[in-house]
C-alpha cells in the first residue's frame, strides 16, 4: 500500500495495532464531538488564493522561540510511544531532528529523557510537565530537563483532572502502570518502579503559581491548552513566553470549540506579545497554511506521528512530517506565498458549509 497522504497512515496504523492500543491513541472524551470537529472545522474555511505572483522560489522555513525550523510542523506531546513502536520516544527525537523540527516530550513518555537526547542529541527540544502534587517533583523534572538541553517548558494547563475517555475505562487500561512513568524517578532510581501517587496531576495548579515556576528556571514557559480570550489575556499578564490553542484532542472536556475555531480569539487577545502555536485536527497541507493564515506561528501533530511510528517507527514518522511539508509548500505556491511572512489573514474565507 502507497502511503501518500497522513489517513493513509490513519488507515494502516488502526491495521496493525491492537484494538485497546487504537482506541487510546484515537480516543476523545466523553461523545467525542470535540475529537471530531478538530478535523471537521478547518473545512468551514476556504482559501483566497492570488496568482500572477512568482513563486518559483517558496521557503517554508520559520522560527519559534527564536529558533528556527524547516517548516511551522512540530511534534506535539503525547505519552507512552512504546505502544506504538518499540523505540517510542527515542524513534521520535530522531525523526523530528532529521525533520529539522521541534519534538515536544511529554512528562508520561515511555523512555527516559537521557535516552531520548542521546538518540537525537542535535534534535531542538521542548519538555512538556503535568504539574504534579508533589512540588519537589516539579522542580527536579524541570531542571533535568533544563540540563539535558531542552529548551522550553511546555506546561499543560487544560488536566486538573483526567477526562473521561470512555473506551479506555472499558478495556481497562493502565499505561502508567505498565510501562511505569520512567521520567518520574531520577536516573539513580532506574531499578524503582514509583508509587502512582507520585504522578497524580495537581487540581489545584493556578495562575499565581506561575511565577515559582518562572523563579526557578531560565526556560521560556509556554501554556498548553488555553482557548478564550480572557486566559489569553492572562498569559501575557503573567509574563509566559507562548500559548498553545489546544483542547488536547479532543480528550479532555467535551464540546469545547475545535482549536482552529479558538485560534482566532486567542490571537486577537494577545495583540503580538507572545508567540501563539496551535494542535488538534491537522491532517493536510492546507490545514497547516490556514492555521498560520489564523495568526498561528506553527502547528503541532499528535495523532498522526503515533500513526507514523505504528506503521514504520522512525521512518514512519519522518515520512509523516515530509509529506504533511510538501503538501504545505504546495499549497503555499498554489495559494501564492513564497514565505511564511506572506501568509496571513487575507487567504481565509470562512464558509457555512
Amino acid at each position: 500500500m502507497s502511503l501518500v497522504c497522513l489517513t493513509d497512515f490513519e488507515t494502516l496504523a488502526r491495521q496493525r495495532l491492537s484494538k485497546t492500543t487504537w482506541d487510546y491513541i484515537e480516543g476523545g472524551a466523553d461523545e467525542g464531538i470535540t475529537r471530531d470537529d478538530n478535523v471537521a472545522a478547518f473545512k468551514r474555511f476556504r482559501l483566497r488564493p492570488r496568482y500572477l505572483r512568482d513563486v518559483s522560489e517558496v521557503d517554508t522555513r520559520t522560527t519559534i522561540q527564536g529558533e528556527e525550523i524547516s517548516a511551522p510542523i512540530c511534534i506535539a506531546p503525547s505519552g507512552f510511544h512504546r505502544i506504538a513502536w518499540p523505540d517510542g520516544e527515542m524513534s521520535t527525537a530522531r525523526a523530528a531532528q532529521a525533520a529539522g523540527t521541534c519534538y515536544i516530550t511529554s512528562t508520561y513518555a515511555s523512555c527516559t529523557l537521557e535516552d531520548i537526547v542521546a538518540a537525537a542529541p542535535r534534535g531542538l527540544r521542548w519538555f512538556q510537565l503535568y504539574v504534579q502534587t508533589n512540588w519537589e517533583l516539579n522542580k527536579q523534572l524541570i531542571q533535568r530537563a533544563e540540563s539535558l538541553g531542552f529548551q522550553a517548558l511546555v506546561i499543560t494547563v487544560d488536566v486538573p483532572v483526567p477526562g473521561k475517555r470512555r473506551n479506555d475505562i472499558r478495556n481497562q487500561v493502565d499505561l502508567k502502570l505498565n510501562l511505569m512513568l520512567k521520567d518520574l524517578r531520577s536516573p539513580e532510581e532506574k531499578n524503582f518502579i514509583p508509587d502512582i501517587q507520585l504522578s497524580s496531576i495537581n487540581s489545584s495548579f493556578c495562575w499565581n503559581d506561575l511565577s515559582w515556576f518562572q523563579s526557578i528556571t531560565q526556560l521560556p514557559i509556554i501554556l498548553k491548552g488555553i482557548l478564550t480570550k480572557e486566559d489569553a489575556e492572562l498569559a501575557v499578564k503573567h509574563k509566559v513566553q507562548g500559548i498553545i490553542v489546544s483542547n488536547h484532542g479532543g480528550r479532555q472536556l467535551d464540546e469545547v470549540p475545535a482549536s482552529i475555531d479558538a485560534l482566532m480569539e486567542v490571537v486577537t487577545a494577545v495583540k503580538g506579545k507572545i508567540e501563539v502555536y496551535m494542535d488538534g485536527g491537522v491532517r493536510t497541507g492546507n490545514d497547516v497554511l490556514k492555521t498560520l493564515a489564523l495568526g498561528a506561528k506553527c502547528i503541532f501533530l499528535g495523532r498522526p506521528i503515533l500513526w507514523g511510528l505504528a506503521c514504520k517507527g522512525e521512518c514512519g514518522v519522518e515520512e509523516v512530517l515530509n509529506i504533511l511539508k510538501t503538501e504545505f509548500h504546495t499549497s503555499m505556491v498554489l495559494a501564492g506565498c513564497r514565505s511564511v511572512a506572506e501568509i496571513n489573514w487575507d487567504l481565509i474565507q470562512f464558509s457555512r458549509l
